[in-house]
């Protein structure tokens, strides 16, 4: 299934989802509304917003709040990523300048901050505590995710478990926060909100690691080349495992390349070779396919519907993309 075939059950809503978020981030300085303008000319798959009208359909009817529930979500998250791109120096977002590049640092942190301040007023103007928790939260995690994965690529040490927490944190609990914001819009049963927020971090749990696989691959048909992870130092699963795997000796050679050598294409090529000869791809991609089925397990549990379909496919989608 493709992305639109997906979105069928939701196409609707997603059409009205995108005046409701424009009108969202409106200010009354100019500069501001230029930018966001320029944000939202930008947008991605835009599958955050497919999971909330998603498991909120699966859950109950749709109404206002569930709307509001993707605009906060949206608002969040956009902010996240200005400010990235702020602390990444990254000169580009999904092949387009980044905010900073067009407009300097300074003028893309305030960006960020009034994209934050707008989602947590959407929230409180409409007594969505509910949901501003659970986003709240998610907002927390992430930054908690990435400052762990900063700390552990100074000194290389992470193990499997800390991997995991890593990437719940920094990706499975922006995905959980939709699903389970999709979920609190429409229905009070505490159960079943706790089920979708089970069911995104599934779902994230195996986007990511989707994610890190990508730096393996032959980087003709995906979004970034290879090698990227290691040239920032990031041990993700695929290299852990084959650590795990390897002599003493050969461990000590393959961190100092990461350490000290990342940046020499024909070392970073050796590290990549290391990886795939070890079973690390191998190992990956069975972890990925354990959250993946987690995911589905948990799905199975709710009536069927075009919308439980929709979701499954996007589960799926998550885990077979190609970029």
């Amino acid at each position: 299934m493709t992305v639109d075939q997906i979105k069928a059950p939701v196409a609707k809503e997603m059409e009205e989802f995108e005046v409701k978020f424009k009108s969202s981030m409106k200010s009354t300085v100019p500069l501001l509304d230029k930018i966001t303008r320029y944000i939202v000319k930008r947008k991605g798959k835009q599958l955050r917003p497919m999971f909330v009208f998603l498991c909120a359909k699966v859950c109950g009817e749709m109404n206002e709040s569930t709307y509001r529930a993707a605009s906060l979500i949206e608002l969040l998250h956009t902010a996240t990523l200005v400010h990235d791109d702020v602390v990444d120096d990254s000169n580009e977002r999904r092949g387009f300048f980044s905010v900073n590049a067009l407009w300097k640092n300074k003028i893309a942190v305030l960006v960020g901050d009034f994209l934050l301040s707008k989602g947590l007023l959407l929230s409180i103007d409409n007594n969505d505590f509910h949901l501003l928790g659970l986003v709240s939260n998610a907002v927390r995690e992430m930054s908690e995710g990435e400052l762990l994965q900063i700390e552990k690529a100074r000194k290389l040490d992470i193990d499997e478990t800390v991997y995991y927490e890593i990437i719940r944190k920094k990706t499975a609990s922006l995905i959980a926060s939709c699903c389970a914001c999709g979920a609190a819009s429409v229905s009070s049963d505490k159960q079943v909100v706790d089920r979708m927020l089970a069911f995104g971090e599934a779902v994230g749990m195996a986007f990511q690691i989707k994610d890190d696989l990508f730096d393996y691959g032959d980087g003709s048909n995906i979004g970034k080349p290879t090698g990227i992870d290691i040239k920032e130092k990031k041990m993700t699963l695929p290299l852990i495992y084959a650590l795990n795997k390897a002599s003493w000796l050969e461990k000590r050679r393959i961190i100092s390349i990461v350490k000290n050598n990342n940046n020499d294409p024909k070392k970073v090529a050796g590290v990549i070779e290391f990886v795939i000869k070890s079973g690390g791809i191998q190992y990956a991609e069975s972890r990925m396919n354990e959250y993946k089925e987690k995911a589905l397990t948990i799905l199975s549990a709710f009536e069927d519907s075009a919308s439980r379909t929709s979701l499954e496919e996007l589960v799926k989608y998550t885990t077979e993309r190609k970029n």
